[in-house]
């Protein structure tokens, strides 16, 4: 059973329970909340504490509740109300819509642009150079069932190989901290590699692409922030004040010079006290979100329901993309975001 039918699994269970728990929380509350649980990354700054340390989320405060590596799991603890707002790839949320979830999207966090993308790294004498040599190889990422499995098989099945070739290649899950380190040492052949994870490797030297999602795919937003459908009717204002904060976060960090983000970076991670690392941020390029303050197009959605639908996971009719994502939240919409 893979990690995201199990993630589905555990939505199905918990959704009776998120709708009596929430109604006990926020409904409660006198008007609307103004705090919003969310898990991290180890080492990196997301947008919403971008957008919390530049003052653009306003009253809206954040609290961190612990850190997680997959955007399945993510949304799933969204879905189940273990935190009230989460990110993934865009596939992993169709998946959990079709699933019934009662989550929609507002507003793109990551992409792939010419700066920052997915590649598939080998290190430098490996024999793969071709789809067809990761047939019977180990292939490192992040997590099963997200970006880094579909694009991986659409490259795979767009260079000819079968349905049955494409199920020989062997998907590890692999913390991105670890996937440098596993693939020098030779525990996988093939391992993504994204954003700063990505750019501190090829500095390190020795590794080479075989391919990247934006090579196959051009520019596009990859993931997007979700919330809870109840959450959003009970706190449409909170909701408008994070979406567009986070997308005056993402123009912010478009317009400064890199070593103005990259100090920014730095130094949220030296005052949230986590124990961490922040040489991961040195090598920030660009969030690589495609639309103007993270809006979401169609086409950021059709991509994934497409190719599930091809390889049979979603069954029954497509579903519309504007039934599983909004960009009524976002100021940036209607042409504001400034304010």
């Amino acid at each position: 059973m893979s990690s995201f039918r199990r993630t589905l699994a555990a939505v199905a269970a918990l959704l009776a329970l998120t709708s009596a728990t929430a109604c006990g929380s926020d409904a409660e509350a006198s008007g609307q909340t103004k705090e919003l649980r969310y898990q991290g990354s180890v080492g990196l700054v997301t947008l919403p504490e971008l957008a919390a340390d530049l003052g653009y989320l306003g009253d809206v405060k954040l609290k961190w509740i612990g850190n997680v590596t997959g955007g399945p799991q993510d949304i799933q603890a969204t879905a189940t109300g273990q935190s009230d707002f989460g990110g993934a790839f865009n596939g992993a949320i169709v998946k959990l819509a079709t699933a019934n979830a009662p989550i929609t999207a507002v507003v793109s966090y990551y992409g792939s642009d010419a700066q920052t993308f997915q590649g598939y790294y080998v290190v430098d004498d490996s024999p793969i150079r071709t789809a067809r040599d990761l047939i019977g190889k180990k292939v490192g990422m992040n997590t099963l069932g997200a970006h880094a499995e579909a694009v991986l098989k659409i490259w795979l099945a767009r260079n000819g190989l079968s349905p049955a070739e494409i199920a020989q290649v062997e998907l590890v899950a692999i913390p991105p901290v670890n996937s440098e380190q596993s693939l020098r040492q030779r525990q996988i052949d093939v391992a993504v590699l994204g954003g700063v994870i990505r750019d501190k490797a090829v500095a390190n030297g020795g590794v080479r692409t075989i391919f990247t999602d934006y090579e196959l795919l051009g520019a596009f937003s990859g993931g997007s922030y979700v919330f809870r459908d109840d959450f959003l009717k009970r706190n449409p204002d909170t909701v408008k004040t994070f979406v567009s904060g986070v997308g005056r976060a993402i123009e912010w960090a478009r317009s400064q010079p890199r070593e103005t983000v990259v100090a920014r970076l730095e130094a949220i991670i030296a005052k949230r006290g986590r124990n961490e690392d922040p040489a991961l941020v040195r090598y920030w390029k660009s969030s690589g979100v495609a639309g103007k303050g993270g809006l979401i197009s169609d086409r950021e959605f059709t991509t994934w329901i497409d190719w599930l639908a091809d390889t049979g996971e979603l069954k029954g009719d497509k579903p519309k993309p504007g039934d599983i994502y909004t960009n009524k939240y976002n100021s940036f919409a209607s042409g504001g975001g400034a304010a």
